[in-house]
């Protein structure tokens, strides 16, 4: 070898102190002459039990056989948690569902660190994989490559694409007598017609389109679906790009700077992404060492349009980009149009512009996909809000349909599940401003995520109607007048705890204020006979979560001190 590349696992396979260590390793099958080579971790978030994971052993094994066919390198499947959003929504599982991505970086961090693993290649599927993995490599900070594990195909019913926010939808439509028993049944069995994530623009393909434009995964990642033969041909180079960095000793901390974190959360801007972003990039950034805030998300909500007619907001899924040539068709149009930046390093070793240099152009001859000319809005859908109510920042989702100003009455909730009850059984009013509370980080505990309620209001046709705060999060497929993370929460006695039926609630997208009108005085009253709910969880994962999670505002990370 002209450069050592095993710089770490040799610290085992070439220590003569270590026979137990050695015996163990000639017990996995490797020989002699494999004890000089670079050894990968390939980690997968693979489990049986999600669509959108259920095919990542299929993928990981894929690429151990191309890492062991490169001369220097030989590969160690290993696997990470994974929970199902769209399993657990809406049930106390979800709790869960946030508080899995430290614990998906803690296990990365702990198998790579622990066996000297001189690279990683990480295979996600599902919403918090994505973030999980990245935050862990940035941890690490040894040679990496992300291989997203691609979005489900469409389903297909009564001549009409579905997927898995259709299902949730399908509920309120049956609910106002707008569909039947049979059709909701059908629409059911129908939209998810096998592995991958789920296909819109929701957290999953958000996270993928982000990262591969921050550099960290290979061109057309994000886009190639679950099955194609572009995902099998990514499996099969990847190993190729794994062995480039390892010898010229790039790592996730060359490739993830401030200017690429900016990169991908202007892509997912641009493509309508999920509210999701926020935390997670606030994470990822923090790993980084960049300091990355909530502003910087509204200044570059103001700088870049939306351009993407992409679900839940638009109308077309991830395998519609795909057809249109991928992802990196609108990252070459946006670098060329000076809203992406062409210097930052990624995966490839190469330059983000170097890697599209060889990119058709995007042809503006469909509907997925709008000119910046021309945009769907001409300024970003994500809104951070302060105000009276979120002093510490609040998190909207405006594609400008809901409108970008809303006042109603409160009607005020202190879990999910009761607002879920109060939609389905039509205790809703035009003009209401729902309040769900006590469903943040520390209060939920695990801040859920919600797409019942949402789809819900939908489904019921209230969508421009009513408005939904929260100090929990919303799923990215939730759409309409919505504003979650409102910081402090409730039960850190955040003003939404003070929030009274038929107070009047003002959103303003345009100002970016969120307001409780309520006199000063009475608010003060409030929080003088105002109790703090006990913790609805007293041992346990959630529990230590609790103990150590950081506010929604600065990202939900658990390793802030």
């Amino acid at each position: 070898m002209k450069r050592k590349i095993n710089s770490f696992s040799r610290k085992i396979t070439n220590n003569p102190n270590l026979p137990a260590a050695h015996a163990m390793l000639y017990a996995t099958g490797m020989r002699e002459s494999d004890f000089c080579k670079a050894q990968i971790g390939i980690v997968s978030n693979w489990y049986e039990g999600n669509p959108c994971n259920m095919h990542l052993d299929i993928l990981g094994k894929k690429i151990k056989l191309s890492v062991i066919n490169q001369k220097n390198l030989i590969g160690f499947q290993f696997t990470t948690i994974g929970v199902s959003d769209g399993i657990t929504m809406g049930t106390p599982g979800m709790r869960f569902s946030l508080p899995s991505r430290e614990l998906i970086a803690d296990s990365i961090e702990t198998v790579v660190e622990a066996h000297h693993y001189d690279g990683v290649i990480a295979i996600p599927g599902c919403d918090k994989n994505m973030p999980g993995v990245m935050i862990s490599l940035l941890r690490l900070n040894r040679p990496s490559i992300i291989v997203y594990g691609g979005s489900i195909s469409s389903g297909f019913y009564n001549e009409k694409k579905l997927d898995i926010v259709s299902s949730f939808e399908a509920l309120g439509e049956k609910n106002t007598c707008k569909i039947s028993e049979e059709e909701y049944k059908n629409i059911i069995k129908n939209s998810c017609p096998g592995p991958g994530s789920c296909g819109g623009m929701y957290t999953a393909n958000t996270m993928a389109s982000a990262l591969e434009a921050m550099g960290m995964s290979l061109p057309y990642s994000s886009s190639s679906p679950s099955t194609s033969e572009n995902k099998k041909k990514e499996c099969k180079i990847v190993s190729t790009f794994i062995q480039k960095l390892l010898e010229r000793k790039v790592k996730p901390k060359d490739i993830v700077t401030k200017t690429s974190i900016e990169n991908g959360v202007k892509l997912a801007m641009c493509l309508g992404g999920s509210t999701n972003l926020i935390l997670h990039f606030l994470a990822i950034a923090k790993s980084a060492n960049v300091h990355f805030t909530l502003k910087d998300f509204q200044k570059i909500s103001n700088q870049v349009p939306l351009i993407g007619n992409l679900k839940p907001s638009g109308i077309f899924l991830m395998e519609d980009i795909h057809k249109i040539g991928g992802t990196p068709v609108i990252i070459k149009y946006l670098l060329n149009q000076g809203i992406l930046s062409g210097d930052c390093l990624t995966v490839t070793g190469e330059t983000l512009h170097e890697n599209m240099k060889k990119i058709p152009n995007i042809n503006f001859n469909q509907k997925i996909i709008y000119p910046l000319n021309n945009p769907i809005k001409k300024n970003g859908h994500i809104r951070i809000l302060y105000g009276n109510l979120s002093p510490e920042g609040s998190v909207a989702k405006i594609t400008g349909k809901e409108g970008i100003f809303f006042r109603g009455e409160a009607n005020v909730f202190d879990s999910e599940e009761d607002a879920n009850k109060a939609i389905l059984n039509h205790k809703i009013q035009t003009g209401e401003v729902i309040v769900i509370r006590y469903v943040g980080p520390i209060g939920g505990p695990g801040m859920p995520e919600m797409l019942k309620p949402t789809s819900y209001i939908m489904g019921s046709g209230l969508g421009k109607n009513v408005a939904l705060i929260t100090d929990g999060r919303f799923s990215g497929g939730s759409h309409g007048f919505v504003v979650g993370h409102i910081t402090p929460e409730a039960q850190s006695g955040g003003l939404i705890a003070f929030v009274r039926n038929g107070d009047f609630i003002k959103i303003d997208a345009e100002n970016n204020l969120l307001t409780l009108e309520v006199e000063e005085e009475e608010i003060q009253k409030r929080k003088k006979e105002w109790i703090p709910p006990l913790l609805k969880v007293k041992k346990g994962y959630l529990y230590k979560y609790i103990k150590t999670v950081s506010p929604a505002s600065e990202g939900c990370v658990t390793d802030q001190f």
